[in-house]
């Protein structure tokens, strides 16, 4: 019998046997192979500190509002996998058996899918890159909503995945200068690696009274904040020109001391933007873009290696031990850049 694991209470991991059913029409069976784990969205409802964890989020008005959530203990992960399809239905004509395809589906040993939810890994695209094709849409998104022009600087800010990601990205829109920020000097060296053209320790150094020493314009015209983290987002807000832009993608937790919105935000009237591609938020440019033309972007760059990700993987642990993985990244995050998970 495959198995799955749940999450019964916050940081508690529940292995369980479950029955595989028939197919139903359109729909395809994948072995999995590889599964990444979600830095933040995942490691929050682990934790038991999603806003989902004592509030619902009432669609219709899209407020936050108290009541029982649809997300809470137990409850299952999951954020992208790559698996082998083993089984298709009569009627599906897109895949067949022994292709490899990439889906948003649960960390389990087997997962049914409909056919038209999974992307087929191109040819010489490998399991590892395919890794990639969910954040690589998030961090498109952000690219996006800030609007980088030919000649813009940037900064980055937070160089996980997804901030090396948009250090790539900005430089393919045609950023002149991308000043990568992180307080881990290996995330730091990964981020020149990329293109980034200047990179700044935030642990030792005033970052936004460097960059403004190293603009032209004395500020950069937009800053990208990956990290979710408050501090990170201050720095962001004082390292911008005026009337330049903030484009948050994080997943902000807790209060928001370091956050100061009397001082340069207010009086260099910055524009901030949360990207936010998910939970039916459409793109700034729908329905010119949409989310399948987004998909296809980030497909086509990874698989011709405009965006790289070698390096990216820094932890692999066997579906057996995911409870360390989850540990990993709740108590060391500084080790790890991207966490898998192999079956």
């Amino acid at each position: 019998m495959p198995k799955e694991f749940w999450v019964t209470a916050p940081r508690t991991i529940e292995f369980r046997g479950y029955e595989e059913l028939p197919l139903q029409s359109g729909e395809v069976r994948l072995k999995s192979i590889m599964s990444g784990i979600s830095h933040g969205t995942e490691l929050n409802l682990y934790r038991g500190t999603t806003p989902f964890a004592n509030q619902r989020f009432e669609m219709d008005n899209r407020l936050f509002l108290p009541g029982e959530s649809r997300l809470s203990f137990p409850l299952q992960l999951g954020y992208e996998m790559v698996g082998e399809v083993t089984e298709v239905a009569p009627d599906v004509t897109t895949l067949k058996t022994g292709d490899l395809a990439h889906g948003y589906l649960r960390h389990r040993e087997t997962n049914v899918a409909r056919a038209e939810n999974l992307v087929p890994l191109p040819g010489g695209m490998g399991v590892e890159d395919a890794m990639f094709i969910a954040l690589s849409v998030v961090a498109l998104n952000s690219v996006h909503d800030a609007g980088v022009k030919l000649g813009d600087e940037v900064a980055v800010f937070g160089l996980g995945v997804i901030g090396l990601l948009v250090v790539q990205l900005a430089k393919l829109s045609g950023a002149a200068k991308v000043y990568a920020v992180d307080p881990i000097p290996k995330r730091c060296e990964k981020a020149k690696s990329f293109g980034a053209d200047a990179v700044l320790n935030s642990r030792n150094l005033d970052v936004a009274l460097e960059i403004k020493k190293q603009s032209e314009r004395r500020g950069v015209d937009v800053s990208i904040e990956c990290s979710g983290t408050y501090p990170a987002l201050q720095e962001a807000i004082r390292s911008v020109r005026m009337a330049g832009k903030v484009v948050t993608l994080g997943y902000y937790q807790g209060g928001a001391t370091p956050l100061n919105l009397g001082a340069e935000w207010h009086h260099n009237r910055i524009t901030m933007l949360a990207s936010m591609g998910v939970w039916e938020c459409p793109h700034r440019c729908y329905p010119l873009w949409d989310y399948r033309r987004m998909k296809e972007t980030a497909l086509r760059l990874l698989t011709e290696k405009r965006v790289r990700t070698q390096g990216f993987i820094t932890h692999q642990f066997p579906f057996a031990k995911v409870q360390e993985a989850y540990e990993l990244i709740d108590h060391n995050a500084e080790e790890a850049i991207k966490v898998v998970i192999t079956y």
